[in-house]
């Protein structure tokens, strides 16, 4: 193989984001004391070819910061971005078109003023991705790949479901062909009973379309039987990264534990007293000295509060940034049985 066939999809090494904060009143009580705001702080992390790799963290962990300088509608302070191994550069059409996002919200993300065949018609003549006399052909092929009829074509998007709007975005997304798909919570403004299809169709569009995907949430039992592995992020920083049956079974990351506890479930034991976390997530103007998780985590002691821990190695295919991940395999999880979505 090339060395272009070996490289990762998708490749970040020392992504930093900050963010220069305003001089209002109100801006200095926020920042209690810091001029900078920073989103991402050293991020590693490479998506396969032909995966799909779970991002996951609470809200403000820098999930959607991260999505948004992989696909270049922004620019990082600091740190590469590699496409296939070449470092990206500015910003262009062929870029645009190899890693394309899906948005979050389905409501928002088409032009209400167009119809799904203009919408699909714009791009393929945009991109050159088909002959003009074949626009029409392959936007019926579009649609088909994520289970809708030609009939939609001359349609507007006031007229379907969120999930129907949300299958409409994907059809867009794959319309000029990426190699890449960057999904940002593509299934947390639907409800419940249309989440698992849609999580379906991403599976069988990775399976038939050989795409390589980056699927963001803030629910570990969403991504729990889409994803080959998880990348869990903390205050704008990777945690923990493990293949996802060995990350259900034993996180070696507290915050991945926390993450796991918290997960609904109808069975005896699923509620486990020996670990649970104290307080709110702090504040990302005044991120904690030593390991950033310390004031929340059980396990911490001095070495955690004095000690910021890198990203490391603890096993096969398996990274961590915590003092504790031996201590922590030691305790029990809860029953984890019953974390399927409704079908």
């Amino acid at each position: 193989m090339t060395t272009t066939e070996k490289a990762p999809a998708l490749q970040v090494e020392g992504l930093t984001k900050s963010y220069s904060l305003g001089t209002s009143w109100l801006s200095k009580v926020l920042r209690r004391g810091s001029s900078t705001l920073t989103a991402l702080d050293g991020v590693d992390l490479e998506l396969r070819r032909g995966e799909v790799l779970a991002l996951v963290g609470e809200s403000g962990s820098g999930k959607s910061t991260l999505a948004k300088i992989l696909v270049g509608s922004t620019g990082p302070t600091s740190g590469t971005v590699q496409h296939d191994g070449v470092v990206a550069g500015k910003r262009d059409r062929e870029s645009s078109r190899r890693v394309q996002m899906v948005f979050q919200d389905p409501y928002s993300s088409l032009n209400p003023r167009l119809t799904v065949g203009a919408v699909l018609a714009e791009l393929l003549r945009l991109h050159d991705v088909v002959p003009r006399s074949e626009v029409r052909a392959e936007s019926i092929r579009l649609l088909g790949l994520v289970g809708m009829e030609a009939d939609v074509l001359d349609a507007y998007p006031s007229q379907f479901s969120g999930g129907q709007r949300q299958r409409l975005a994907i059809a867009r997304a794959l319309a000029v062909r990426p190699d890449v798909l960057i999904a940002d919570e593509p299934v947390s403004a639907l409800d419940v009973s249309v989440q698992a299809t849609i999580l379906e169709l991403f599976a069988r569009l990775r399976a038939e379309l050989g795409l390589s995907v980056l699927f963001i949430a803030h629910n570990l039992a969403v991504v729990q039987h889409l994803a080959d592995r998880v990348a869990v992020m903390y205050l704008g920083r990777i945690v923990e990264v493990a293949p996802t049956a060995e990350l259900f079974s034993s996180p070696r990351h507290p915050y991945t534990r926390a993450l796991i506890d918290s997960i609904p479930r109808m069975t005896a034991g699923s509620v486990n007293d020996e670990f649970e976390l104290d307080g709110e997530p702090p504040s990302p103007y005044d991120v904690p000295s030593g390991c950033r998780f310390h004031p929340r985590c059980p396990l911490a002691d001095d070495g955690c509060r004095a000690t910021d821990p890198a990203l490391l190695t603890i096993g096969p295919a398996r990274l961590s940034a915590c003092l504790k991940a031996d201590e922590l395999a030691t305790i029990p999880l809860p029953d984890t049985t019953a974390t399927e979505l409704p079908r």
